[in-house]
């Protein structure tokens, strides 16, 4: 795909956080998926913090227990092996944006070493926006629904329980949007469906074309802070 003439690869990690992941890489990098299987996979900030949905690969060779994040596997590549003391970041926060120009090393506050970072510079998101907008509705979530639900994964690999309260939250659904709740249920749900959730009024607005031909109603008392989209 070629956004204002930069040449993307945007790679269908699957279902995390209640949407289609994607995540998107140079085009030099697009070779991967001939050696990798991707995934999206979310992590839960102990702090209570919220949560972020992140870009795994495992090499087809090796299985799951061999994934690893993206971003580290892509720095490793172009940068060489990331000292002891730093980690690799995402400059504008959206943590499926693996362009090799929004990653930089950040110093890892879990570490002691004294060492100084590099500052992360605060990347226009706009690139990843724009990818992610001209992509069609999936249809591997019209054709098949059963694919369609949630699945996390531990660091070895196994597959954690969707009824895991720890793994509860969710993405707006609007797909350039990558705001995750930072508390359970703390988005507003669509007053139709009550499937979907968005972040605000804003990306409800946005989304609504695309949302009403699958919006179907559901006949039950709403919440308080459910709204339409219509409204």
């Amino acid at each position: 795909m070629s956004v204002s003439d930069v040449k993307l690869g945007i790679v269908r990690l699957g279902k995390a956080a209640g949407k289609t992941k994607y995540t998107i890489l140079d085009e030099e990098d697009i070779s991967l998926v001939e050696q990798y299987a991707f995934e999206p996979r979310m992590e839960v900030d102990q702090d209570g913090n919220g949560a972020k949905v992140y870009a795994y690969a495992y090499k087809l060779s090796k299985g799951r227990t061999s994934a690893r994040l993206v971003h580290n596997i892509l720095w490793e590549k172009h940068r060489g092996g990331v000292a002891y003391g730093f980690k690799v970041e995402h400059k504008n926060g959206i943590t499926v944006d693996n362009r090799l120009e929004n990653l930089c090393l950040v110093r890892d506050t879990n570490c002691s070493d004294d060492e100084p970072q590099e500052g992360v510079s605060g990347s226009d998101p706009s690139l990843y926006y724009l990818a992610i907008q001209q992509l069609p509705n999936d249809p591997i979530d019209e054709q098949f629904p059963g694919l369609m639900a949630t699945h996390f994964y531990k660091s070895n690999g196994e597959m954690v329980s969707n009824d895991d309260e720890t793994q509860s939250f969710y993405e707006c659904h609007y797909p350039p949007c990558t705001k995750i709740e930072r508390e359970f249920r703390g988005f507003s749900v669509c007053g139709h469906c009550q499937l979907v959730r968005y972040c605000g009024y804003t990306c409800q607005q946005k989304d609504w074309a695309a949302h009403k031909k699958h919006c179907r109603h559901k006949k039950q008392n709403l919440p308080r802070f459910c709204y339409s989209p219509e409204r």
